[in-house]
């Protein structure tokens, strides 16, 4: 016993250990310290936006015989195939009074003709013809304008030609957001679920952006929400005279406009299940990474918070990365900076599985931290080796 409480013999067992360093200044010590702050700021990225996702309680939405009159609106172009499968869906939607309007957009393939036949068939289903036309600028902004003005309803939901909605209950669950005070309804468009590496790599993708905009919409910073399953109000679109301030960008319809019309508390997050609209991921990484570029297009119009905010997480992330793999060489702080590391994969793995489950995408929880460290190397490759020009194809 003597031996044990002896201070030389503990200092000798403490240098053994090795746990603690000597804290001596120099280049480890601040390659430990910049390792630290990246840590620390990245839990706080995760606790202060990501965990407003993870442990949201549904909000009360609308009575059910309160539900307001609807207009669905379908900017499609050349998209025959496309509105003769999902096209039904959307006009057989279970909701006391609606109408669908579909802007058949310089199309030259055989929508002209289905459309006309759906016309015949279903008695709230209306089209507007754009004629091919040179001078008109590519993008979905001109027919969803059209549509928007050309809509009998107030509140209106938008969603793309190539969307299946999740069931008959859809446009029930978003309308239902339409609470007194709330003029847009972010919601969520998965892509469905198929075979391959690059399927999953999508649908984590998309899980993950919208991680990122519903939490951060939460925080009372909204940036974006996904054209093909969002709604609002005109008199939300007329308040910012539409796409006006950036009507000369194909893109926008979906993010610049909402960080311009999501004001105060005017906005609301739809997690149902039952709300949720699909689309078939892209089967090559070629066309993924050009439909990824088009998002991108956009970027260089986001506001300088909002583009903080958004850098934060992946920029603390991969000097994280960066310094743990340093520190792991340095013999002196190897086990203090695993333990931090670990802890702090940790807590992340809690928080962001949580945000993955209540978007019911629990097949990414058990490998999240590989797909976190994963995604944030590949990002920022594609971000910065793609080229930023402006789309000339819808």
């Amino acid at each position: 016993m003597y031996f044990i409480m002896h201070p030389i013999f503990a200092l000798k067992l403490y240098k053994g250990m090795k746990f603690l360093p000597i804290f001596e200044f120099g280049i480890p010590l601040i390659t430990f310290m910049f390792f630290s702050f990246m840590a620390f700021i990245n839990l706080l990225y995760t606790f202060f936006i990501y965990s407003r996702l993870a442990f949201f309680k549904e909000k009360p939405i609308l009575d059910e015989n309160k539900l307001p009159p609807v207009s669905i609106i379908v900017a499609a172009r050349n998209e025959s195939d496309n509105l003769y499968e999902n096209l039904p869906l959307l006009l057989q939607q279970n909701y006391p009074e609606f109408e669908v309007i579909v802007i058949n957009h310089q199309s030259v393939d055989d929508s002209a003709y289905l459309l006309t036949a759906y016309c015949q068939q279903y008695p709230n289903l209306r089209v507007i013809e754009v004629a091919k036309n040179q001078h008109l600028k590519p993008g979905k902004k001109l027919p969803l304008t059209l549509g928007i003005k050309g809509a009998k309803y107030e509140h209106l939901v938008f969603t793309d030609a190539d969307c299946k909605p999740s069931s008959k209950r859809w446009l029930r669950s978003m309308a239902q957001q339409f609470v007194p005070g709330k003029e847009i309804v972010m919601g969520y468009g998965p892509y469905i679920s198929q075979k391959g590496f690059l399927n999953r790599v999508i649908r984590f993708d998309t899980a993950w952006i919208a991680i990122n905009y519903f939490s951060m919409a939460l925080a009372k910073l909204p940036y974006m929400g996904v054209g093909r399953n969002l709604a609002y109000t005109k008199s939300a679109f007329k308040a910012v005279q539409g796409f006006k301030s950036h009507y000369s960008l194909p893109s926008g319809d979906d993010d610049l406009f909402i960080q311009e019309a999501a004001k105060k508390k005017n906005y609301t997050i739809n997690l149902d299940k039952y709300s949720y609209c699909y689309s078939d991921a892209n089967n090559s990484w070629s066309s993924w990474i050009r439909q990824k570029t088009r998002h991108y297009s956009t970027a260089n119009r986001y506001g300088v918070i909002k583009k903080v905010m958004l850098g934060i997480y992946p920029f603390t992330m991969l000097m994280l990365l960066f310094s743990f793999v340093i520190l792991m060489f340095n013999t002196d702080f190897r086990w203090l900076t695993l333990s931090i590391f670990v802890f702090t994969l940790l807590l992340k793995w809690w928080i962001q599985g949580r945000c993955f489950v209540k978007l019911n995408e629990k097949s990414f929880v058990k490998y999240l931290p590989l797909w976190d460290i994963l995604y944030v190397f590949l990002i920022p490759i594609i971000y910065y080796t793609s080229e930023k020009k402006e789309p000339t194809k819808w």
